[in-house]
């Protein structure tokens, strides 16, 4: 095979993954739910006796080799869906504080790897035209009227959606932007990978177009 990625790529043509219908093509391990025995010793206290609590997670694998990553992607909870949106969910990202990971994760669903847009699902550059915020990184001083104005742009319904371990617990280095409550959707992974991202959204949307990959679902779906 050639080391010249675009000739690669002009023999192969584009070649768009049918994830989440089928199973990813190259799911990674590193993030993914991990799996094991009480390591005790995990820096952000995601190992407890009672097992992985994976929105604490950053995988940095010092729980190795106690703990050993599957390759499931569904490291998701959705807590609220919206049926409204399952022929069209438009969502805004907004970095609250973030290191830049889960930035490009989150852009990585819009390529022809993944294209969300064959699913209905849609980045926009405004949250007056949004059905989701999509939250990354931790809060910092100067972004939370940002997000307080962001969110009060959006026309109703409405889903805030944490992306990442910053924007759920705020990871190993602050604060989330928001209360556990206020989210409708929480992504675990320090970065998710985007198996995970659009796994998580679609089934935001109703999880139609496929299976969630094991994500954790909620049954409250209006």
């Amino acid at each position: 095979m050639s080391s010249i990625w675009f000739l690669n790529g002009v023999k192969k043509g584009i070649k768009t993954e049918r994830y989440p219908s089928a199973d990813p093509a190259a799911a990674p391990l590193w993030p993914s739910r991990l799996s094991g025995i009480d390591a005790g010793n995990c820096p952000v206290d995601a190992i407890t006796p009672e097992g992985w609590i994976m929105e604490k997670c950053i995988f940095c694998r010092r729980c190795l080799p106690d703990y050993q990553p599957t390759g499931e992607q569904g490291i998701f909870t959705v807590k609220k869906a919206e049926a409204m949106f399952r022929k069209s969910f438009h969502v805004f990202p907004l970095d609250s504080g973030a290191c830049g990971s889960c930035n490009m994760e989150f852009l990585s669903i819009f390529s022809p790897q993944y294209d969300a847009n064959r699913l209905g699902i849609f980045m926009v550059n405004t949250p007056r035209h949004a059905d989701a915020i999509v939250v990354m990184g931790v809060m910092t001083p100067g972004m939370k009227e940002a997000l307080d104005r962001a969110y009060e742009a959006m026309p109703e319904p409405r889903l805030v959606i944490a992306l990442g371990a910053c924007a759920v617990t705020g990871g190993i280095v602050g604060d989330a932007p928001l209360d556990r409550e206020k989210y409708h959707v929480e992504i675990a992974g320090c970065p998710p990978s985007p198996y995970t991202v659009l796994a998580a959204l679609n089934a935001a949307r109703g999880g139609i177009n496929g299976h969630t990959d094991s994500g954790r679902e909620s049954t409250e779906v209006h």
